[in-house]
């Protein structure tokens, strides 16, 4: 599988220079679980067996998009899928290369988006997965599209992303950024955040069908993460791509 460019044509240029540049700026930090990324690996754990208990990752073809540095791309390797992995941000890919070799994981990591991969891949992939990044791209439904070519007939969607609700501004940007320092400050944006009800929209277009939805909160007074019946902050949400694999 050769490597696409990361292009800036106006149809793959759905890249935030600015968004990539808050994570991109320390990625060497990236692996350090008491670092700047803490959240990402606290909430590992809870996503991949949620993900792992709809779709059983074991022998799949699986695309992670908005990979990072690899934190979830390597924990679904582990549980016996191939995993390929995209991101806008070179320097992430670089330390998850790097990652991935001292792990003994065979990762396919690529330097590309979503829109450009879809050209090349339609229907390849039994799951595709894409956390908390639709809220830091410039056109998310362009995003949705490409990610619901890439999914085979009958395949797995998985996206995470933060609901438009005064709590999430509340809990997403006050508390977790300004208040508790959980996030470097201006993470986040309130008018990025999607309400489930848009994106369940958007995969109805195209033949999906929004199988399970489950929230994730943060406890302060414990300091852990847990899955919650509630989604009007942090949500997690599961599609299937119906058999004849068409959109409307």
């Amino acid at each position: 599988m050769s490597p696409e460019p990361l292009s800036q044509t106006s149809a793959h240029a759905n890249v935030d220079s600015a968004e990539i540049h808050k994570f991109t700026h320390r990625a060497h930090e990236w692996w350090d679980p008491k670092g700047p990324f803490a959240t990402l690996h606290a909430i590992n754990p809870l996503r991949l067996e949620w993900i792992d208990g709809q779709a059983d990752l074991a022998g799949k073809k699986v695309l992670d998009v908005g990979c990072g540095a690899g934190i979830l791309s390597e924990a679904m390797a582990v549980r016996g899928a191939q995993v390929t992995a995209l991101d806008a941000g070179a320097e992430h890919l670089e330390v998850a290369r790097e990652h991935a070799v001292e792990a003994g994981l065979e990762i396919h990591y690529l330097h590309t988006t979503a829109e450009a991969h879809a050209e090349r891949h339609a229907g390849d992939y039994d799951v595709v997965t894409c956390l908390e990044m639709l809220e830091h791209v410039p056109d998310p439904d362009a995003v949705i599209d490409a990610l619901a070519t890439l999914v085979r007939p009958g395949g797995w969607l998985f996206l995470s992303t933060i609901n438009r609700t005064p709590r999430a501004f509340a809990e997403a940007i006050v508390g977790a950024e300004y208040v508790l320092h959980m996030l470097p400050t201006g993470t986040h944006e309130y008018g990025r955040f999607i309400r489930p009800s848009e994106l369940g929209t958007a995969l109805r277009r195209h033949g999906f069908e929004v199988t399970a939805m489950t929230g994730l909160t943060y406890s302060p007074l414990s300091g852990r993460y847990r899955l919650v019946a509630r989604t009007d902050v942090n949500y997690l949400m599961a599609a299937r791509r119906d058999e004849a694999g068409t959109d409307e």
